[in-house]
């Protein structure tokens, strides 16, 4: 597919340019500088034909302090990757020493160079854009992505430059699994990204929240495409201090609800804390898949027992996390990482599973009502038929003889006889309820 990057130096509009091409928010657009980090990548679609687009962080050269340096480090990969350089100006301040520092960083490349002059937000102000002709560049585009103005004549430009490239081979469909990697900040959710994708995609320091957007890569291994998404660091409720930090975790919440399986990073060092436990049950009501990872082992001093104490000391933290399954790893030095990738398998599998109904309600409520009776005597199971209605998660409706819901703990019996009949392996299972209607007054 065809590549285009957007570069530029910070707080021109690189990310409002992007979320605009894409035509919704994908990057987090703020007036604090240097918002976007890692690169970010979306498909757009205008005329029939689809390039990939990439939005990455501010350039600038020459600067020797480690966010700056690595989020260079981003930006080349990316030219790396691109078939067409958009450099994103800023129209109102003019071309400054910086915008002219990046020319020939980009020329080196060899790629066609566009120059988007933004911000010319009324026809009158389009003579801004003149002075940056200067620059030599294949071509000028005089834009304002706030507000939509010159943007259909880019997205023409870009389509053309599409039809130019010779027709690539039909690629192989692949399915695809969304995993999310979310945990707290600092747990070492970039490191676990860039030792699953085996390449330095995500920034990683020791800075809490150095990771900002969800930051999405895709792989394939054994047939098998799975998009991996760096989130930012969930932090509790009303602690994030900034208005990007803020926004960082309600799209790394969202990202969530768009996942299939959710690697929930735990620090082994430091056991399983408070925000641990909520942002367990955020992956919990997402519907996602859930698989807990229990990072830095290689710093955990062990003895025969010390699996079990862990697994344990999880399980009574995050009860509603029963049927997650915990595996230790250690994204540093890559133990046991690569098994995740099966896991992730076998949890995906377990989610498109379907029940049919007669199996369900010849073989499995019977045998479900014999073992109620069995541990519960007193109580009678009201049970009178099953459904599966939905998978991704698997969701089934309960249709009960009695008039009242049925209690919490017959739903849990429920859920678990569920898993353990039909191994749905790390996958949180709903229950929908049909309660038997009242009958009106006799006449």
């Amino acid at each position: 597919m065809f590549h285009a990057a957007i570069v530029g130096r910070p707080n021109v509009g690189k990310s409002t340019l992007f979320n605009r091409l894409l035509g919704f928010r994908r990057a987090i657009v703020g007036d604090e500088p240097g918002i976007t980090r890692d690169r970010i990548y979306g498909t757009v679609h205008w005329r029939g034909k689809s390039f990939e687009l990439m939005d990455t962080g501010g350039l600038l050269p020459n600067v020797k302090e480690f966010l700056p340096a690595r989020i260079l480090e981003q930006v080349e990969a990316a030219l790396r990757e691109s078939d067409l350089l958009i450099l994103v100006v800023d129209g109102r301040a003019g071309s400054t020493p910086l915008d002219e520092q990046l020319l020939p960083i980009l020329r080196r490349t060899g790629l066609p160079i566009w120059v988007a002059v933004n911000k010319i937000d009324a026809p009158g102000l389009e003579p801004h854009a003149g002075p940056f002709f200067a620059y030599g560049t294949e071509a000028v585009f005089p834009i304002s992505a706030e507000h939509n103005i010159g943007i259909s004549e880019l997205l023409d430009a870009v389509a053309d430059k599409v039809l130019e490239q010779e027709p690539e081979a039909p690629q192989a469909s692949w399915e695809e699994i969304a995993v999310a990697v979310v945990g707290r900040p600092n747990v070492g959710k970039s490191s676990l990204v860039n030792r699953l994708l085996g390449a330095e995609r995500a920034i990683v320091s020791e800075i809490p929240g150095t990771t900002r957007d969800a930051v999405d890569t895709r792989i394939v291994r054994d047939g098998v495409c799975y998009r991996v998404i760096d989130t930012a660091g969930i932090r509790r409720k009303g602690k994030p201090e900034e208005h990007t930090e803020k926004i960082s975790v309600v799209v790394a919440r969202k990202s969530l609800g768009q996942s299939d399986v959710a690697l929930l990073l735990l620090d082994a060092a430091e056991g399983v804390t408070k925000l641990d436990a909520a942002i367990g049950g955020y992956a919990e009501e997402s519907g996602c898949s859930v698989i807990l990872v229990l990072n830095k082992w290689d710093l955990v001093e062990k003895n025969t027992h010390t699996v079990e104490e862990f697994g344990a000391s999880v399980r009574r933290r995050m009860k509603y996390l029963q049927y997650a399954p915990v595996i230790t790893v250690s994204a540093l030095t890559g133990q046991r990482v690569s098994k995740l990738y099966e896991m992730i398998r076998k949890a995906q599998d377990a989610r498109k599973l379907r029940v049919p109904t007669a199996v369900l309600n010849h073989m499995f409520v019977p045998d479900l009502t014999a073992d109620f009776g069995m541990h519960n005597p007193a109580r009678k199971l009201d049970i009178k038929y099953i459904t599966q209605a939905e998978t991704n998660p698997p969701t089934f409706v309960v249709f009960a003889s009695g008039k009242a819901p049925l209690h919490f703990s017959t739903l849990r019996f429920l859920q678990n006889r569920l898993r353990e009949r039909f191994d749905y392996y790390a996958t949180p299972i709903r229950i929908r309820q049909r309660l038997k209607a009242p009958r009106g007054p006799r006449r």
